[in-house]
């Protein structure tokens, strides 16, 4: 009588841990590649502004929705004048004046929550910011303030006057630090600190300054874009650059 022939199970099971380990390998080979062109696709104009957003939470979470970006620090004067005529005009007019100099320090910010839009051209992120905004209200140098006033013969009491003009200083100020002169006064310096910060966000994803090497910063108040690609092919200086040697 024949001896049965035996499934060769332990052959079978080696071949099939073989062909296993051999399919495990190639996916993992090809992964990084995968890895590497999502990534890559991840920084490209249309897809860019996405990943920067996604990563604002985690900043916020910690520092909250403020990002500082500026200081500006001047003496500021105010002065008020009143007069008074007489007799219909036929005595001379008595003025009281007062004038009030004060350090103050005004302090810009964007949100971080604003609305962002950034793009890549080479190696070249474009930025367009959230607007700049004062932090109100401005502070003073109580310490250092100069006050001064004086009384015509028949005017109003001059240090009623110097008290309601110091009473106004918080809302003049808060008007000054909005206006176009003060705060193109610090624009540059808001636009180095924006590239700095997308400066760090690039070097935390490893794209900096392998892949994009160069910053722009613009406000919306400087240029308006309708979309991606035309703030892709906006030029101007980088604000930060890493030059080739």
């Amino acid at each position: 009588m024949k001896a049965e022939r035996q499934f060769p199970w332990t052959t079978a099971i080696i071949a099939f841990t073989v062909i296993m380990l051999a399919l495990i390998a190639s996916w993992l080979l090809m992964k990084p590649w995968n890895t590497a062109e999502a990534v890559a696709e991840k920084f490209k104009t249309g897809h860019i502004t996405t990943a920067f957003v996604e990563d604002i939470p985690a900043v916020t979470s910690t520092h909250g929705d403020i990002l500082e970006l500026a200081t500006l620090t001047s003496t500021e004067t105010f002065s008020r004048e009143e007069s008074t005529t007489l007799a219909w005009g036929y005595l001379p007019t008595s003025t009281t004046t007062a004038e009030i100099r004060v350090p103050a320090t005004y302090r810009y910010h964007l949100r971080l929550s604003g609305k962002w839009q950034l793009a890549t051209r080479g190696n070249v992120c474009v930025v367009l910011a959230p607007p700049i905004e004062p932090s109100l209200p401005p502070a003073i140098d109580t310490a250092r303030m100069e006050k001064r006033a004086a009384s015509g013969w028949a005017s109003f009491d001059k240090n009623t006057m110097l008290e309601n003009l110091e009473k106004d200083i918080t809302q003049h100020l808060s008007k000054r630090a909005a206006n176009d002169k003060h705060i193109d006064l610090v624009r540059e310096q808001c636009r180095r600190s924006v590239a700095e910060f997308v400066q760090k966000w690039l070097v935390k994803n490893l794209q900096w300054p392998e892949k994009l090497n160069a910053i722009i910063v613009v406000f919306p108040d400087e240029k308006k874009f309708n979309t991606d690609d035309a703030l892709s092919s906006f030029s101007a200086e980088p604000i930060i650059q890493v030059k080739k040697e």
